[in-house]
């Protein structure tokens, strides 16, 4: 197309009330400024006690301010696109790409495969021709079971895929989407068809989830598919051969949906593993897939979606599209991350766990500086990038040529040499792992891989259209979520203590802005030294009898209240202008200190540990299911602490020390009558940093003493935070 013809197929616009925020940011810095000032200035003489707890408090406050620097960063300036998707099919409705859809999925029980089934038909119904669509599943349990399930999805795709069509289904799930739907009232034939596939897909449930409880399969479906017999060699989950079938083969005439229209590709794989060999849990099985994949349909264009993800936006396919085939800029776009939500999330967030702010204003930082990380799931990814390719400044795309690229071999014929491709041996001496494909040793493998792509000249982009591309299913236990977040951090720290660190490893291959954007997520974990320091010293002090904050007399007590209430009443604002509530907020709150005194500090042990070889890298996938008494006490918004977890000794023993600390502030206050006005001038900061812990832990001091069910805090951890509290209380004193 000539330049002067040229019409966008996207937009970038720039996110509104950045300068409120720079001049708020700029603010803030100036109080930090006086607060340095204050910690050089009033540097006690007398005691020992009085030196080292300064200093450490004052440590502290650097730390925050350096890590506040770093946030601030990726959101001094934030960018959206704005996809078109008319212009793109008036373009290219007949070059469109082939796109291969990965799905990853670990263990039948972890992740019930009535769960993967509606991912997998969620992306087989893309607003998207489907003789160009293959979806691939990587079942890593390599369970019958789930090969099961994915003949039920295949049988039942048949009816489902026009189904959506002639009902315009939003979402393609159809758990999704039949849990929210009401049937049409309008006409009698509309709604016999829609209560009849209803109760199609009910029954397709039933089969899978009875086939779980009995843990096997059905006889007479045993004996009617042939390709159960390749279960007769399976040993373990760990140590079985490469199973792949084509369950339908999209360039086969037959494969049709029942009004006779041609169904997408659907594969699946579970690659081999054998004990002697180490498997590197997702990133093995996204590597196998693209080795596989472009033995079979080749697509120029891969989406990866975890199993519990489904599409909740059919036109997601085409929103990327318009980014990768901007005849301008589309070439030099490596991956497009999606934003990730969750649709079991309850009112007010009671795990904070939607990351609302990081998503909504951080990633769309990341995007104006160079682009964002990959999430992992719900990212579209350009092969050739993804296969380690670098960009040069000549690269162009010639979309014609690559708009069908299937092989033309007999689908059994593929099946037998594709699953050397999956073998265990087929990397060996090869750069997969290294410089192709997901990178191995890490476990955040999709930030370190979105990381090594950026640095070979690539950009990558970030969507968020209006209604969310993709779902997921949130952890419902405060112990899943603190799990959850105890991986993630061990993984971010790892890769900054690797020789992927991004401040070197980036060094003068992507922008300094980039690279310092990377490190707040990097670092999370070393947030939680100073947290600590921060909850449980100035208690302890204030037992003591150390000051460690400015009278409420002075002037010097301004600075410390300015930062402290401007940061987080802008901090109330975002969540708030992000869609957030106030109750959802103070839950963000909540977790935000959980997390730093619990996940990220098992997070920094275990990572100094690995370093010092004493410790093996470990993949724990979250679990997916839950008890119903849990669920409901979920849905109630109640914080879950039933279970024992050195976590939760944590959390209840810093409670209780707040609380001890603020009882003994008020009996100096209440019995010493005379000195009251002089405690409260001298200590007020202090006992007002107290009753914040205190606040934020009331659902700890609830679980402890006032619950009843069976999400109350275990007896144990009770005793114990008591024991614990009252001994660091009583060193402290005496």
């Amino acid at each position: 197309m000539a330049k002067s013809n040229y019409v966008p197929l996207f937009e970038t616009k720039q996110v509104k009330g950045r300068l409120l925020f720079r001049c708020i940011a700029a603010s803030i810095f100036l109080g930090i400024c006086f607060i340095v000032m204050y910690r050089v200035m009033f540097f006690p003489v007398g005691g020992k006690a009085e030196r080292w707890t300064w200093i450490g408090l004052f440590l502290s406050e650097l730390w925050f301010c350096f890590y506040w620097f770093l946030t601030t960063v990726s959101r001094w300036n934030s960018v959206y696109r704005l996809p078109y998707i008319q212009r793109l099919s008036q373009r290219f409705e007949k070059e469109l790409p082939g796109i291969d859809i990965f799905v990853c999925t670990t263990d039948p029980l972890i992740e019930p495969p009535s769960m993967v089934v509606n991912t997998v038909l969620s992306v087989m119904a893309y607003d998207y021709p489907p003789e160009k669509l293959s979806i691939y599943l990587s079942d890593d349990g390599g369970s019958d079971l789930t090969f099961y399930a994915m003949l039920e999805a295949a049988n039942f795709s048949k009816t489902w895929l026009p189904f959506c069509k002639k009902f315009r289904v939003e979402p393609t799930s159809p758990e999704a989407y039949f849990r929210t739907a009401s049937e049409p009232l309008s006409d009698a034939v509309n709604v016999k068809d829609w209560l009849s596939v209803k109760k199609l897909y009910e029954e397709t449930i039933m089969r899978i989830e009875t086939s779980i409880k009995l843990n096997r399969i059905p006889n007479h479906i045993h004996k009617q598919h042939k390709e159960f017999r390749e279960w007769d060699f399976v040993l373990s989950k760990h140590d079985h051969q490469t199973i792949l079938q084509i369950l339908i083969d999209g360039r086969d005439s037959n494969a049709v949906d029942i009004e006779g229209n041609p169904l997408p590709t659907l594969v699946y794989l579970a690659r081999e593993k054998r004990p002697q060999h180490h498997h590197h849990f997702k990133a093995g099985s996204m590597n196998a897939l693209i080795r596989v994949s472009s033995r079979i349909s080749n697509g120029p264009i891969i989406l990866n979606v975890d199993c519990d993800m489904y599409s909740n936006n059919s036109k997601a396919i085409k929103y990327s599209l318009c980014l990768f085939m901007d005849e301008k800029k589309g070439d030099e776009i490596a991956y497009i991350q999606f934003l990730q939500s969750f649709d079991n999330l309850t009112k007010n967030e009671i795990y904070a766990s939607s990351f609302r702010v990081l998503q909504q204003l951080e990633l769309h930082g990341l995007d104006a500086i160079g682009g964002p990380c990959y999430n992992g799931s719900g990212c579209f990814h350009r092969r050739e990038a993804l296969c380690g390719k670098k960009y040069e400044k000549n690269y162009k795309v010639d979309w014609k040529k690559v708009s069908d690229t299937k092989a033309d071999e007999s689908a059994s014929f593929l099946e037998e040499t594709c699953k050397v491709l999956a073998s265990c041996t087929f990397e060996h001496n090869t750069t997969w792992g290294k410089e192709m494909g997901l990178i191995y040793g890490f476990l955040v493998e999709d930030i370190i891989t979105g990381l090594n792509i950026q640095c070979k000249g690539w950009k990558s982009m970030y969507l968020s259209p209006e209604r969310d591309g993709f779902l997921g299913v949130a952890p419902i236990t405060l112990l899943q979520t603190l799990v959850q977040h105890k991986r993630w951090m061990d993984g971010h720290l790892q890769v900054f203590l690797s020789r992927y660190c991004p401040l070197l490893y980036g060094y003068k291959k992507i922008p300094l802005k980039l690279r310092l954007a990377y490190c707040p997520y990097n670092l999370w974990a070393a947030n939680c030294l100073a947290t600590l320091y921060i909850v449980v010293v100035p208690c302890l002090c204030l037992l003591k009898g150390i000051s460690l904050f400015p009278k409420i007399s002075s002037p010097w007590v301004f600075p410390f209240a300015y930062v402290a209430f401007v940061h987080r009443a802008y901090s109330l604002n975002e969540f708030l202008w992000c869609g957030g509530t106030f109750r959802g907020w103070c839950n963000d709150q909540r977790m935000w200190l959980f997390n730093r005194t619990t996940a990220y500090f098992f997070a920094l042990f275990e990572t100094i540990l690995k370093l010092l070889g004493y410790s093996q890298l470990n993949f724990v996938v979250t679990a997916k299911v839950a008890d119903k008494e849990a669920l409901k006490r979920y849905d109630g918004e109640l914080i879950e602490f039933g279970a024992t977890s050195p976590m939760f000794d944590i959390l209840a023993t810093l409670a209780m020390l707040n609380l001890f600390g603020t009882f003994g502030a008020l009996k100096k206050v209440i019995l010493d009558v005379d000195e009251d006005l002089q405690v409260l001038d001298k200590f007020g900061l202090q006992i007002l940093l107290c009753f914040v812990f205190v606040t934020i832990n009331l659902p700890v001091y609830q679980a402890l003493f006032f619950r009843n069910d069976n999400g109350k805090m275990p007896s144990s951890v009770t005793y114990k935070s008591i024991i614990f509290a009252m001994l660091a209380c009583t060193a402290t004193m005496y």
